[in-house]
């Protein structure tokens, strides 16, 4: 065991000598109370540590003791419904043994290793096993089945397997001999660093929806499975309750939420919130497929750096076990903000803002681990990786707002003018965009019966010219403009309020499905192109906007139940009568 000392301290940043062979990205312990850090930098014999734990109290001289290992997560049954602060200690048990404070010194505590859990083999003896495959299954919680992987690295013929039955996570399950005559212990978990991507046997091509029940998102920006998003915005915007809604309802089988660096009072709502929602798509407590990361604003700052590693390697690891992952990341600013800090402790060359000069690369190597996969189980799964942003002042020309739309394919931006006419969500659709839409087209194809694509592009078009219109009438009026604009400013605002618009508190439109969106859709397009024949007969826009049946489009959102799909086409013979009505009483 190598040991080292402490030369200086830094904040969270320790610089020890008799450090040569110690490698770089290694996790130590270090002083008295054996608090954890990582190697990241190494220079003769000076080797620079940054901290995860709080550093008060350290002296000089004190041991630094090698582990032998990188930073890693403890990958096996436990993880599911836990929460965990950002190296993977679970804060619940913490709590339970030490308070409401973490103290220092407690180690790399991580899944409960004695609870037992019913264990069904996959495997007998004489088999032949290869990395990644599926040897176990474990009911974690009601709704997910944890698949027990062979470790990577690992293939061979088991020698020895355990029958079915009830076991914690230290016990020895399997044996392999591999191929060089090695027996290799298998328990049902494994150790896994950080910061390095698991491993796949291929990517596939993006082809399916993660589907929200937010119109915004399922027909106008869509996000897909794999896929990566970037939910930029200035304070009250709203970035955590959009991703708060996506969590909730999106039809990903594992949601991984990480509070990043955020405000600890924001961290509470999601705690004491999640356990009590029910999950609309399996009508089980939402915890029973979610985990949350919560690394709070006032804990380390190195540890706020790790937490985005430890999220999404949780999720890779679910990911290869078949299942689609949904991480939302709150908020990759403070991420960012961590690495500046760390940068300059480490007395790093700044670039802009101070940023350090890598930050593009650490951002599109987060992204980066986003996919759609075949993974080395055999399986199908994937990882959507879900930002948000927080551009001091709403400002989406600072580094890391940039930097984040360079390597996403979604770009959601959040309008502060929106959140203060309370018009959520708050989300700008002229300077949003997705890249995936073309790519979900024969989704939507078999999903819906119609082009959805061709609505949504046509009412975006609608609603950039709105927004040039607007221009016009800021400066002489809305009296100026021709009847056939007028009604584009009537629509748009339709379209605005009944589609764009949706209410969180409310029963009905807080989650719709696809296809009652697209009915959505569909009567305001009728409205359209029905109020638009009676502009061109020159029937005057004051009886084409006629206030019960705009009224009545604008409420079809509360008042069509979800699956009462049967009501719209009522509702489209109401709006062809009252306008063939309307033509008649004019052309007479």
């Amino acid at each position: 065991m190598e040991k080292g000392k402490i030369l200086s301290i830094n904040g969270p940043v320790v610089i020890g000598k008799n450090m040569a062979k110690f490698k770089l990205r290694e996790m130590v312990l270090v002083g008295e109370k054996k608090l954890i850090g990582e190697v990241v930098k190494i220079e003769n014999d000076l080797a620079t540590i940054q901290i995860y734990e709080e550093t008060t109290g350290l002296k000089r001289d004190e041991e630094i003791i090698s582990t032998g290992s990188a930073l890693s997560v403890k990958l096996g049954p436990g993880i599911i419904s836990n929460i965990f602060d950002g190296i993977q200690r679970p804060l619940e048990k913490i709590k339970d043994k030490y308070g409401n404070f973490i103290p220092e010194g407690i180690g790399l505590i991580s899944l409960d290793e004695e609870k037992l859990w019913q264990t069904k083999f996959l495997i007998k003896k004489g088999d032949h096993v290869e990395e990644g495959q599926i040897i176990a299954r474990v009911q974690e919680t009601e709704i997910i089945e944890h698949k027990i992987l062979v470790p990577i690295g690992v293939e061979g013929e088991v020698v020895e397997v355990l029958e079915d039955g009830s076991y914690n996570i230290e016990t020895v399950i399997a044996k392999v001999k591999t191929n060089k005559g090695e027996i290799k212990e298998l328990k049902m978990y494994q150790n896994w660093p950080v910061r390095i991507p698991r491993p796949i046997k291929e990517r596939k091509p993006i082809r399916n929806l993660l589907v929200t029940g937010q119109r915004i998102f399922d027909v106008f920006f869509p996000i897909a499975r794999g896929g990566t998003t970037a939910i930029p915005g200035g304070f009250g915007t709203g970035k955590t309750m959009t991703q708060h809604q996506i969590a909730k309802y999106c039809d990903a089988d594992i949601i991984v939420y990480i509070g990043c660096g955020e405000r600890g009072n924001e961290m509470t709502e999601v705690l004491e919130d999640f356990p009590k929602l029910i999950d609309p798509n399996t009508n089980k407590p939402l915890m029973q497929r979610t985990i949350l990361i919560a690394n709070t604003s006032n804990m380390p700052v190195a540890a706020r750096e790790a937490s985005i590693y430890t999220g999404v390697t949780i999720a890779e690891y679910f990911r290869d076990q078949g299942y689609h992952v949904a991480l939302m990341a709150d908020s990759t600013s403070r991420w960012a903000e961590a690495l500046r800090e760390i940068s300059g402790r480490l007395e790093e060359m700044p670039a802009e803002e101070g940023y350090p000069a890598y930050l593009p690369s650490r951002i599109a190597e987060f992204y980066e681990r986003a996919g759609y996969v075949e993974s080395l189980s055999g399986k199908e799964g994937s990882v959507t990786l879900i930002g948000a942003v927080s551009p001091v002042g709403g400002d989406f020309s600072e580094p890391v707002t940039e930097n984040t739309k360079r390597f996403v394919n979604v770009f959601i931006a959040l309008d502060k003018e929106l959140a203060y006419a309370r018009h959520y969500p708050a989300i700008n659709w002229n300077n949003s965009y997705s890249g995936y839409t073309k790519m979900l087209k024969d989704y939507y194809d078999y999903r819906l019966d119609g082009d959805i694509i061709y609505l949504r592009n046509k009412y975006l078009d609608l609603l950039h010219q709105e927004a040039k219109l607007n221009e016009i009438v800021m400066l002489v009026g809305e009296d100026v403009l021709p009847d056939d604009q007028r009604l584009i400013l009537e629509i748009c605002k339709i379209v605005k309020v009944a589609y764009l618009q949706q209410n969180a508190f409310n029963e009905i439109d807080s989650f719709v499905p696809l296809e009652k969106q697209f009915e959505m859709l569909k009567i305001i397009d009728l409205l359209y192109e029905e109020s638009k024949e009676a502009v061109k007969n020159h029937i005057p826009i004051s009886k084409v906007k006629n206030e019960e049946i705009f009224t009545k489009v604008i409420n079809m959102k509360y008042e069509i139940e979800n699956d009462n799909l049967d009501a719209f086409p009522k509702l489209a013979t109401e709006i062809k009568d009252f306008y063939a009505n309307l033509d008649e009483t004019y052309v007479r």
